[in-house]
């Protein structure tokens, strides 16, 4: 299989985990999901399952968003916030899922009418460079009062792309309810709690293969 063949197919009920190069992850309903592996920066030995939401099929990107509002209902949100880049397109569709009107879509794309106090420093895993802010638009303030916010990302791995937009929003008074994402790669720490359609552990090399860090 070639890289840009993974995320396309639902696999039926099957073995879970590393199989060479790929990573095989099971949605909620026992389905599977084949994910490339690729090796993090700086090293060989190293590496993480990958999900790119926008590259997946319409087939895979649909049953991502049904288990992932599926596991947010309970939690009654009434406002889903979605982190760039790929958080947005899921945010929106968890959204629609959820019976929202709307979504609040924070941005790395500044207006000339944004402001820098409504702003984060923002970096990831798969965008190790940094440089980028993290910005709210400040004609959207009003959606934040009183709501009860679901804050969807596609990935939470080290957790700092979500630890940015908290304190975006808590600079804007708000405070989730609850945070929403596809997958969860490793054991990333959070106080608020966090819902997810399926795992993934941080990979190491081993003589047999890629295997879960201990």
């Amino acid at each position: 299989m070639q890289p840009h063949q993974t995320w396309q197919d639902l696999l039926p009920p099957g073995p879970v985990g590393a199989d060479g190069e790929f990573y095989a992850a099971a949605l909620p309903d026992g389905r599977r999901i084949l994910c490339p592996i690729p090796v993090l920066p700086g090293g060989t030995d190293s590496a993480v399952a990958s999900l790119i939401v926008n590259q997946a099929s319409f087939a895979v990107f649909d049953a991502l968003a049904d288990a992932l509002a599926d596991t947010l209902r309970a939690d009654a949100p009434d406002l889903t916030v979605g982190l760039p880049t790929l958080g947005l397109p899921l945010a929106e569709a968890v959204a629609r899922r959820l019976g929202h009107a709307r979504m609040l879509p924070l941005g790395t794309s500044v207006k000339f009418w944004y402001d820098d106090a409504l702003s984060e420093p923002l970096r990831s895993i798969t965008s190790p460079g940094g440089g980028k802010r993290l910005y709210l638009d400040p004609r959207l303030l009003p959606l934040l009062d009183g709501a009860r916010i679901a804050l969807v990302d596609d990935v939470i791995s080290t957790g700092t792309s979500m630890s940015a937009a908290l304190r975006l929003l808590a600079t804007a008074g708000a405070a989730p309810v609850v945070l929403g994402v596809a997958m969860r790669q490793g054991q990333p720490q959070t106080d608020i709690p966090l819902r997810r359609v399926f795992d993934t552990p941080r990979l190491t090399r081993t003589p047999d293969g890629w295997r879960p860090e201990p």
